[in-house]
């Protein structure tokens, strides 16, 4: 898959940035997103992912570690195994995405372009370990992960970070909980990270779809005291042709120490996407957005941190071919 943009910040920026943003962060030039190539054999009992690719997406993703150069091009690689009489029981092991969130990576798979502020800050993009699932019956998944921690494919302690992962699904309604915790502070195994989301999605028919999604987070100090952030997003998608969509979606976001954002302060955006897919395979979004700040946050022209509020306006292209698109 290919993806590429061109933003219009409305505050004009010297540094052309789109603030609080992943991925869109570059405005008022054209940009590559990112190009990914995805090869995957589903486990039979054994199996294998791997996503490789570059843009700024990657460079986003990693932007936080350490590791050897090589994982800075893998967004996911691990093998899988599906023992034939486990009842559904799968594991995997390797660097794989979040199960956090109401949305994923791959701009296609979203319904808006940008990602919301929950997805920027209140979560991670990807672990490195072992995850589990096994369906408890007909609608009700649950799993286990032990890894490394947020965002390391090298561990930067001792301890590990566990996450329990439980889904409901049925044909129009799925639930999502998860929950992570664990040491994440470098060379030390105190101060607990702690992070629980939760996504409900509905799908009443082929034209609509709703989202709700909440998380909440928390970060014990090494001394006394902790951060914490909360948050809300949700999301209407309404298609009344197969080529065309319209999805508005709104967020609040409370950053009340500034552990995410840098700044302690409550963030709101409001995101009206269209989405036209020209043919199979290749899909264009044309996206207004406006965040705000209760501080001055945002930069104008040449002056960082004078304005509290932003607005884009953004065109996406989205190529992606394979056997399921």
């Amino acid at each position: 898959m290919v993806d590429a943009y061109y933003s219009v910040n409305f505050n004009h920026p010297v540094s052309r940035t789109n603030q609080l943003r992943n991925f869109d962060v570059n405005g008022s030039q054209f940009s590559l997103n990112m190009a990914m190539l995805t090869m995957a054999h589903a486990p039979d009992p054994v199996g294998f992912q791997m996503d490789f690719g570059f843009g700024r997406t990657f460079e986003i993703i990693h932007s936080g570690e350490q590791a050897p150069e090589i994982f800075r091009y893998l967004k996911q690689a691990y093998v899988s195994l599906k023992p034939e009489q486990a009842k559904g029981f799968q594991v995997d092991f390797g660097k794989f995405v979040t199960s956090s969130g109401a949305e994923v990576i791959e701009t296609q798979s979203n319904w808006n372009y940008s990602r919301s502020l929950l997805f920027s800050w209140a979560i991670p993009y990807y672990h490195f370990g072992l995850r589990t699932s096994i369906p408890l019956n007909k609608y009700f998944t649950a799993g286990v992960q032990v890894v490394n921690g947020w965002n390391n494919v090298d561990d930067n302690n001792t301890g590990k970070t566990v996450g329990l992962t439980a889904a409901v699904t049925t044909s129009k309604v799925s639930w999502s909980n998860n929950y992570y915790f664990g040491p994440e502070k470098s060379n030390t195994n105190k101060g607990l990270r702690q992070l629980y989301d939760t996504t409900l999605l509905l799908t009443p028919n082929t034209k609509t779809g709703v989202y709700l999604n909440f998380d909440y987070g928390r970060d014990k100090n090494v001394g006394p005291g902790a951060s914490h952030w909360v948050g809300v997003a949700g999301a209407f998608r309404y298609s009344p042709v197969t080529w065309f969509a319209l999805t508005p979606r709104l967020e609040w976001f409370n950053d009340a120490n500034g552990f995410a954002t840098g700044t302690a302060q409550k963030l709101k955006e409001c995101t009206i996407t269209g989405e036209f897919k020209m043919t199979q395979g290749l899909l264009a979004r044309l996206e207004y957005r406006r965040d705000w700040s209760n501080q001055p946050f945002f930069d104008r022209g040449n002056t960082p941190g004078v304005y509290k509020n932003q607005d884009t306006l953004l065109l996406g292209v989205v190529a992606f071919f394979g056997p399921k698109r």
